[in-house]
């Protein structure tokens, strides 16, 4: 059995500290060159779609300045980083409750954040650079977030922050201000397949391409996809999405019914499903240019009522599958309106 470190760990993956990059090989570069040229910032935020390998990103940069900056082996300092037991290295995330190892808080506490602040103005543990991994943003409260803010807005010498988020929006402005942003983006299919390989050498070839075609880019749903039982509803949405106007009503009502009945992990893997198609749907709207205005604005709407459909069926427990049946029908609509211009 894996040891969990984290709050959301999948059983059998390790966690990011122990984690072999895949690649996302351009902004470690310009980290590196910075960190060579004396020019490390003082914090970063590294954003992009949940499971991706943001956090594996963030512990493979603590590992390069870590050993950059001190004079102690790679081997040594990688094996400390990897035991959270150098002295020179920080780490927020949701902690589990001292009276149950299983039970994890529901946020980044405030307590915390400050320990780690009154722990970075204390004289440093080893010589060399300090890193604190903020892991993740979005786990942090109103409370832990100020206390994040004034740590960012005073932060000691020779220290990195490296501040992990999916959702930088949803981020207080002045944090975001004090971080230079990295966007890291999905990984191609022979990155995922890389990664899958790496912790999971046992996979058949149809085991392999399934998790991979359902990844889209993030070895995180690589693994959930595994974790699945095979079937035909999300095979059936995945064709669905593809070419949503090509299929007659009942298509899509058959997919609600399925994913209405399916026990919870179904749903809610669909549901990243759909965001992925509006978010695709809409870049692309905004490549196109001039010409795809209507388009745009059409993606535009579609995403917001399409997310207030899905966050509402959540909040006020509605009925799944008549939810389910209106965002489907939505993205019919944009579809066959917006043909002349896709």
């Amino acid at each position: 059995m894996t040891e969990r470190r984290e709050a959301d760990q999948i059983e059998g993956v390790p966690a990011p500290e122990f984690g072999t990059l895949v690649g996302h090989d351009k902004p470690l570069h310009a980290l590196s060159d910075a960190l060579e040229r004396g020019r490390l910032p003082s914090a970063i935020l590294l954003h992009g779609p949940r499971g991706i390998g943001k956090a594996t990103f963030a512990f493979a940069v603590a590992r390069m300045v870590l050993t950059r900056t001190s004079d102690e082996s790679e081997e040594r300092i990688s094996a400390q980083v990897s035991a959270l037991s150098h002295p020179n290295l920080f780490l927020l995330r949701r902690t589990s409750d001292p009276a149950n190892a299983e039970k994890f808080y529901s946020a980044i506490r405030v307590d915390d954040v400050r320990a780690m602040r009154e722990s970075l103005h204390q004289t440093r543990g080893r010589a060399g650079y300090r890193v604190a991994i903020v892991d993740s943003v979005d786990d942090c409260n109103v409370n832990s977030a100020n206390a994040l803010l004034k740590t960012l807005e005073e932060p000691p010498a020779e220290t990195m922050f490296i501040v992990i988020s999916h959702r930088p929006g949803g981020l207080l402005a002045t944090i975001r201000s004090r971080c230079q942003s990295f966007g890291l983006r999905p990984l191609a299919d022979v990155g995922v397949e890389s990664v899958l390989t790496g912790i999971r050498p046992d996979l058949a070839p149809d085991q392999m391409a399934r998790a991979v075609a359902y990844a889209a880019g993030r070895p995180r749903r690589a693994f959930e996809t595994l974790m699945l039982e095979e079937g035909d509803v999300l095979d059936a949405l995945q064709t669905w999405l593809a070419t949503p106007s090509a299929h007659p009503t009942q298509a899509h009502l058959t997919i609600a019914d399925g994913l209405a009945a399916s026990k919870g992990a179904e749903l809610g893997f669909a549901q990243d499903m759909i965001r992925d198609w509006l978010r695709h749907e809409a870049e692309a709207a905004a490549r196109s240019g001039a010409p795809a205005r209507f388009r745009l604005a059409s993606a535009n709407a579609l995403w917001e009522k399409s997310n207030a459909l899905i966050a509402d069926a959540d909040i006020y427990n509605l009925d799944r599958r008549q939810t389910l049946v209106a965002v489907f029908d939505l993205i019919r609509d944009h579809v066959r309106k917006t043909i002349p211009v896709s």
